[in-house]
């Protein structure tokens, strides 16, 4: 398996409801591309621990069955088209691959 984990944090100035736009275009657009197994997208639980980062705006994971998965979904049209609805409000993007 191929599991893709996306953290966004948004701009400043964002429009109000951003994050939750994010993570209906992750369901929308994401999750109907054919590589994709699984996919999550949410807020923050805001876990009150300290090695919790509680700091970014919207949390995504994607599951595939391996990297060739990922390789379609990366230049996937939907992928293409959620990135476009949805860079404006991002001030950062960390993604974290890994495989098992």
């Amino acid at each position: 398996m191929f599991i893709h984990t996306v953290y966004f944090w948004l701009n400043d100035d964002a429009p109000a409801g951003a994050a939750e736009q994010i993570v209906a275009d992750c369901r929308e657009y994401l999750a109907k591309i054919e590589s994709v197994r699984q996919l999550w997208a949410g807020l923050p639980a805001m876990t009150p621990r300290d090695v919790v980062d509680n700091s970014y705006g919207v949390g995504l994971t994607v599951v595939f069955d391996d990297a060739a998965g990922h390789d379609v979904y990366a230049p996937h049209p939907l992928h293409n088209e959620f990135i476009a609805r949805n860079k404006a409000s991002w001030a950062r993007v960390q993604v974290y691959d890994f495989a098992e």
